[in-house]
């Protein structure tokens, strides 16, 4: 009896708890408060705004404070790579399911970017969002296996060639011969890159990759577009930066850049008079010709209107709608010796040596003389600028033995070079995978643009042309790094061009295009080390024999560091003395110029005819030693 009076009793407060209900409307069910992520790990380690080396299998933990609905988790917590693209997982659950463990269903990409994120639309099994989204950055570990067999060095050298070669033969302008400026460019050529792939050209005959013939087949196409006045403006001899490949007409570089343009004037040149000292048979009438029609475009450059008005100084651009409006000077230590150089030897209109002194060198105003890392600088910005300084005009000057009274160039490029090589060592701003085999800072793509990269202008991009372009500088650490862009990086790196423009692997940023600015550069320095002339003389047919005594100094160099064979620098020096005893001299002295086929003087002046001692003592230290 009392346990059912219990019962009753239980039921009546029940009905009378319903009954109350009844009369002030339905019960409202509490809101589901916010949840929030408490910790994340990955691979065991707190992760920060970007962490690196973690594992292609990673395992990341994402510990909630509330338990969390597996179909949300499932749907919403996602895992991209660098291009968008998803990463499939496979999530499970621990610690009564606050806790979501995330791992990717295969291996992810080595040396890559991911993106994990968790959004507000992340639901708890309490039917509860999450309260703020999280993002979590991270980059894979580098696979340090080699992606390609391994080959010698020297054929690793004649691969790099041959890829970059592939570059200005098969996608040069079907019309014009000339260089795109990149490989989304279309119609758009490029004059300077023209001739740093006029250059390249002339490699692809010398490593075999072409017959003479095909050579000189381009280019006479190249040649003859660029003399073709009904389609390609000059202005005052000199080309515009940017031409229809297809039309010859000019494409503005910016708004007031739609004319004449001297520093890639000079890059053309200098691939030009390098090709009139190739083609130089002397029955062939396609090679007379073709140096003919280059004598002509060299001789109609007026270097001197460049001057803006007679100053002492050179000026980039002129255009005949928009004058000097750009009215940028060209001077100090940077890409551009070449032009001051070919300005000065010019057969018409050449500049004085004033206009060098005032504005090549600023008057001694381009000297630095600081150390940076125990390696003193002669030029330039501090810690040298970007490594293209060092490249562009020595496609076609050999800067072995070349000084001024401001610098050795030679001792100029090398400390420039090993300057951002040790820069990149010692990594000051902690880059992920700046290293002594990961170095090279130059003008190139960027994530979001195009940027002059240096040690005072670094945002992590590597620029795989620069350190393989400095290969005749830096010959140890350079190959050491093409061999690691190559075998360790190459699956990333290398495509059908050769090696791309540039990296970030602070960011997991791989370039997709390459640039004529960077292709030639690379094959050249190659060809350096190969030890095949390319160098013309800017008059043409002269020797200048103080500066063979330092081309002979480098031929020993490149002996003792293993460049080239006993052999082949003993037939090369035997070649040059045989030439110099049958060669004009005067009481014992050679002239300081001579030409290249009889040996006969020829004037450095109007009075300086004869022998020149000085020049002679640089030839023959070099000779006795």
């Amino acid at each position: 009896m009392r346990h059912s009076f219990i019962l009753v009793m239980m039921g009546a407060a029940l009905a009378a708890g319903c009954s109350k209900n009844s009369g002030s409307g339905n019960v409202t069910a509490p809101t589901p408060q916010p949840f929030r992520l408490s910790s994340v790990t990955i691979d065991g380690r707190t992760p920060s705004s970007l962490t690196y080396d973690v594992s292609v299998s990673a395992t990341i933990r994402l510990a909630f404070t509330a338990a969390i609905d597996h179909a949300s988790a499932a749907n919403t917590i996602s895992l991209t790579d660098n291009t968008g693209a998803p990463v499939a997982l496979a999530p499970s659950f621990a610690n009564g399911d606050s806790t979501v463990v995330i791992q990717p269903s295969a291996p992810l990409k080595h040396f890559s970017a991911y993106i994990l994120q968790a959004p507000t639309s992340l639901r708890s099994q309490g039917g509860a969002n999450l309260s703020a989204s999280d993002t979590l950055h991270f980059i894979t570990s580098l696979d340090s296996t080699d992606k390609f067999p391994r080959v010698s060095d020297s054929a690793l050298l004649t691969l790099v060639q041959q890829q970059t070669f592939k570059y200005f033969w098969d996608f040069g302008h079907p019309v014009s011969g000339l260089s795109r400026e990149r490989t989304s460019s279309g119609d758009l050529v490029t004059t300077g890159g023209s001739g740093f792939g006029i250059m390249a050209i002339l490699v692809g005959i010398q490593r075999n990759f072409i017959t003479r013939s095909q050579g000189l087949g381009r280019l006479t196409t190249i040649v003859d577009f660029l003399s073709d006045s009904t389609r390609v403006s000059r202005y005052h001899g000199a080309f515009p930066h940017w031409l229809n490949g297809s039309t010859g007409a000019t494409i503005p570089f910016s708004t007031n850049d739609d004319g004449g343009d001297i520093v890639e004037t000079s890059y053309m040149l200098e691939g030009l008079l390098c090709a009139r000292q190739y083609f130089n048979s002397t029955t062939d009438a396609q090679e007379i010709a073709l140096r003919t029609a280059i004598n002509s475009i060299w001789n109609a450059v007026d270097f001197n209107w460049y001057r803006q008005n007679g100053q002492n100084v050179l000026y980039w651009n002129w255009s005949p709608d928009h004058a000097w409006s750009v009215n940028v000077q060209v001077g100090g230590w940077c890409e551009a010796l070449i032009t001051y150089v070919l300005a000065a030897s010019a057969n018409q209109d050449s500049i004085p040596r004033i206009v060098y002194d005032n504005g090549w060198a600023r008057n001694g105003g381009m000297v630095n003389g600081k150390s940076f890392y125990g390696i003193t600088l002669p030029l330039g910005p501090d810690q040298g600028g970007p490594l293209f300084f060092a490249h562009y005009s020595f496609l076609g000057i050999d800067p072995a033995g070349l000084s001024d009274a401001y610098a050795n160039y030679w001792t100029q490029d090398t400390a420039h070079t090993r300057i951002n090589y040790l820069y990149c060592a010692n990594n000051p701003k902690h880059y992920f995978g700046y290293s002594y085999l990961c170095w090279g800072l130059t003008a190139s793509d960027e994530q979001n643009g195009y940027s002059a990269h240096s040690p005072t202008n670094d945002d992590g991009v590597i620029s795989p042309t620069a350190a393989i372009s400095s290969l005749p500088y830096l010959p140890t650490e350079s190959m050491n790094t093409l061999r690691f862009f190559y075998y360790t990086l190459g699956d990333k790196l290398w495509k059908q061009y050769g090696f791309i423009d540039a990296f970030n692997l602070s960011t997991g940023w791989y370039d997709t295009d390459f640039l004529t600015g960077a292709e030639p550069n690379s094959g050249m320095g190659a060809e350096r080390i190969h030890m095949d002339n390319v160098y013309p003389d800017h008059d043409q047919g002269t020797i200048a024999t103080g500066g063979s005594g330092f081309g002979l100094m480098a031929i020993i160099a490149a002996i003792h560091r293993h460049y080239i064979t006993r052999d082949q620098g003993v037939r090369r020096l035997k070649k040059i003395v045989s030439f110099l005893e049958k060669a004009d001299r005067f009481h014992g002295a050679w002239p300081h110029w001579l030409n290249d086929t009889t040996g006969h003087v020829k004037p450095f002046g109007s009075d300086d005819d004869g022998g020149d001692l000085v020049e002679t003592c640089y030839l023959l230290r070099v000779c006795s030693a």
